[in-house]
């Protein structure tokens, strides 16, 4: 049966005891990870968040032993019920455990409550568990209760502060912007709240802070930083959530380098205070058409080599259809060296096949150079052997090596080589698990073109500033032009990204044209800020890091599920509140809404 704490006090958690306490009597409260009765002497695992404490009841007088009725308590002890130990701190009687904290002392109690009794948990409350998920995140809360769930969440809440100190120092307010708000286009699908006293309309949940972080520069805040909750309604992947938090900042009177110098002080600052990781300075940086054209990605993981060779030239002219063809198209041959590689098998070759094909690629064109200088290939009936040298040279073939080639749209080359390059990095192992890779990515195209809409839509948004010197290019070749954009990648993930925001109206007027958009069309959308621009807006530009993504890339989560409290699944549910769900007929009355569900179609 429970009992109360009757006034009783922890006074120390549980690794907070040491051997500085020996001989004090010190109270501690937590939950039964396991319990082992020797007969007469009972062992017991006390955890909290801090970490494991070895208790001992054994029945005797004094302070170092517990009476029979507390005893008889101490006997029906089980795994996760809730106590509360009154005892001395001594040190351990036999060997030291030197996996613990506390592993050269122990507490021999000379009190014990119960404060709860638990039913015996579905799962073991363990550190790397094997259940599976969907169990674990059913009972989430007990999921939680996991050292190295807790580990994360801890660090996380750490990496928060030094962020808010960090940036407090460097003049940045914390400013809150409000979650209800109107719902824009040009990006991810938003998620919609019903108003119930505007019958018919909708708020919008943030998909991130912009517009109105921009209005706080419009207003003179100057500097401007939130932990902000953001939400798209969009397909899930592991680094990916429904609603999730960033680290949104905003400056005024600054442009690309005045941002990148403060957020890699802040990086430093937080990876060091954090985990011990020294972040050196300054990070480098690579243009987004380098990073494209060397790691066929735009968030390049630059902790190993294998990057792409453009052999377009070297092959114009050879008998090799596929290479020609592509070309006459307007794409580009390009290519990648697995060193060492030249034995694999055929079937796992055809693996990788299936495997390209899966990015857009029509096939993968290989070539292994053998030990005896020979080579074997996909294609080498189409070439000659001087054509074939030729192409291992360009590409630093060597005896052993195995290479492989795209031949399509830049587009596709990228894709397809950029995914084929970490596959086999994985595949070889050859990428530094303990380090720590930081790149930032810059100059971004401002415009893409969408094939369904047959128009420019903006890469980031309508509102991020073209190259000083690409703005003529706006009108003449919008598609040439580069933003005032940057990524801040770590270990081939997208961590953060920012740009330079357009602030003067003439250029906003020419972005709007470049998407499709009239005037009135840009107001109805946007109208509260081009308002605010026309009474003086300053030159201001900004960044927003995934806190979710930087915590589970600090920690090497597989997931980012495993450092966020209460995540959802793939498909935007939660397995322990079992949310989304329907509701009351009566709220939906209240709201002028009536439902509709398409039947589905019988199979």
């Amino acid at each position: 049966m429970a009992e109360s704490m009757q006034g009783l006090k922890r006074t120390h958690r549980c690794t907070e005891v040491s051997e500085a306490n020996v001989g004090q009597l010190v109270t501690v409260m937590g939950w039964v990870q396991k319990s082992r009765n020797k007969g007469g002497i009972i062992f017991t695992d006390l955890r909290d968040r801090s970490g494991l404490l070895q208790i001992i009841f054994e029945q005797g007088e004094g302070d170092e032993f517990i009476g029979a009725q507390e005893f008889e308590k101490a006997e029906k002890l089980r795994s996760e019920f809730v106590i509360a130990v009154v005892g001395k701190v001594v040190k351990r009687g036999g060997a030291a455990n030197e996996n613990l904290k506390t592993g050269t002392i122990e507490i021999r109690a000379n009190s014990l409550r119960i404060l709860s009794e638990a039913a015996t948990p579905p799962f073991p409350i363990e550190a790397d568990s094997k259940t599976k998920e969907e169990l674990r995140l059913k009972h989430r809360y007990l999921d939680l209760r996991r050292p190295d769930i807790q580990n994360n969440l801890i660090l996380r809440s750490k990496v928060v502060n030094g962020i808010r100190n960090f940036l407090a120092d460097e003049g940045f307010l914390e400013i809150e912007t409000p979650i209800l708000m109107k719902s824009t286009p040009e990006g991810a699908r938003d998620y919609l709240v019903p108003s119930r006293v505007h019958p018919g309309n909708f708020y919008a949940l943030p998909q991130s802070p912009q517009l109105f972080k921009q209005l706080l520069m419009c207003s003179g805040y100057d500097r401007y930083y939130q932990v902000a909750k953001c939400f798209r309604d969009e397909d899930l992947r592991a680094d990916r959530q429904p609603e999730f938090t960033q680290i949104d900042m905003e400056l005024s009177f600054v442009d690309v380098e005045d941002v990148l110098d403060v957020n890699e002080r802040l990086l430093q600052k937080v990876f060091k205070e954090s985990i011990g990781v020294d972040v050196a300075l300054p990070l480098p940086r690579i243009t987004w058409q380098d990073a494209m054209d060397r790691f066929g990605s735009d968030k390049p993981d630059m902790r190993f080599g294998m990057e792409l060779v453009n052999v377009s030239e070297l092959v114009k002219d050879c008998g090799f259809g596929v290479f020609t063809g592509a070309l006459a198209n307007g794409g580009s041959v390009r290519g990648l060296n697995a060193k060492g590689q030249a034995q694999m098998p055929r079937k796992k070759i055809d693996a990788l096949v299936e495997f390209a094909k899966g990015y857009g690629a029509k096939g993968l064109a290989y070539l292994s150079v053998q030990e005896d200088g020979t080579y074997k290939s996909s294609f080498s009936k189409f070439m000659s052997e001087e054509e074939l040298a030729a192409l291992v040279a360009a590409m630093d073939g060597e005896k052993g090596d195995l290479l492989f080639f795209a031949a399509d749209s830049n587009k596709v080359v990228w894709d397809v080589l950029g995914a084929l390059r970490l596959e086999l990095a994985k595949q070889m192992d050859i990428i530094p698990e303990d380090e720590f890779n930081f790149l930032w990515v810059t100059e971004f195209p401002l415009l893409e073109w969408d094939e369904e809409e047959k128009r420019f839509v903006a890469v980031h948004h309508p509102f991020t500033m073209p190259m000083d010197e690409d703005l003529p290019l706006l009108e003449t070749d919008p598609g040439k032009v580069r933003a005032k954009a940057y990524d801040i990648v770590l270990n081939g993930t997208e961590l953060g990204g920012g740009s330079v925001r357009i602030h003067q109206s003439d250029i906003q007027e020419k972005m709007f044209t470049m998407l499709g958009f009239t005037q009135e069309q840009a107001q109805s959308q946007f109208g509260f800020l081009l308002d605010a621009f026309k009474y003086g807006v300053p030159p201001h530009a900004g960044l927003a890091y995934g806190l979710d993504r930087m915590i589970m890339l600090m920690v090497k989560a597989e997931s980012i599920r495993d450092v966020m409290a209460f995540p959802k699944v793939k498909d935007a549910s939660c397995l322990m509140s079992e949310a989304p769900n329907v509701v009351d007929p009566k709220q939906l009355e209240e709201l002028c809404i009536s439902i509709n569900i398409p039947a589905k179609e019988e199979e």
